[in-house]
Order: C-alpha cells, then sequence, then structure tokens
C-alpha cells in the first residue's frame, strides 16, 4: 500500500477498509485480519493499524469480539455511506460550487456532464 505524506497514515488505511466494505469486498460480520497481520501485509507498524481499528470501531464500520478478532458490523456500509455523505456536502460540495461559479459553469452544463 502507499501512503500520501501529508495525511495520517491510519486514516488512509481506514479509508482502504471502508472503500473495501463498499465495493463489496468485505461484507457484515466478515473478519478482517488481526492488527498484527494486517500490520504485516501493508507493511506499517501494528500500533498503527491498532489506531485505524480503534477509528473505526469509534465510527461502528468494525467490532472487536474479545479473544476471537476484529468484525465488520452489520451496519458498515450504511455508517460508512452516511459520513461520506456528510463530508462531501459540507466539504467537497462547496468548494466544486464555488469553482463552478469562477469558471461560470451552469448547473445545466454539469448536469448534463454528471448524467
Amino acid at each position: 500500500m502507499e501512503f500520501d505524506s501529508n495525511r495520517p497514515i491510519y486514516l488512509q488505511i481506514a479509508d482502504s477498509i471502508c472503500d473495501r466494505i463498499l465495493q463489496g469486498e468485505l461484507k457484515a460480520e466478515d473478519r478482517i485480519p488481526s492488527v498484527r497481520e494486517y500490520g504485516a501485509q501493508i507493511g506499517v507498524n501494528p500500533n498503527t493499524v491498532a489506531r485505524t481499528y480503534e477509528t473505526l470501531t469509534d465510527r461502528g464500520v468494525i467490532y472487536n469480539k474479545r479473544g476471537i478478532g476484529f468484525f465488520v458490523t452489520e451496519n458498515a456500509a450504511q455508517n460508512i455511506r452516511k459520513e461520506a455523505k456528510e463530508k462531501f456536502l459540507k466539504e467537497d460540495l462547496p468548494i466544486f460550487a464555488n469553482k463552478a461559479r469562477l469558471l461560470d459553469i451552469d448547473k445545466d452544463e454539469i448536469i448534463r456532464l454528471l448524467f
């Protein structure tokens, strides 16, 4: 896995896991690799993976079955989509809309290109 030096690695790993869930590669109740296993797979310190798993647990994406491992929650995909939608609407869309206004691109042209 290649990482962007401008963003914390644990968040990039979390995004990667979330993408795998949204793509259907990981499904509800699937077990994900242990902290050590995943760290070795992607070449990062297990503490970084532990921080990733803690973040995903807090977000309701995965949960820990004590002594067994981490698993994808039933509502993982819904939780991820909800968060991503909120972020898009609050952060990304205003930047896009402002850029479109600055470039004098009207909504009909945007709609035609999107659909």
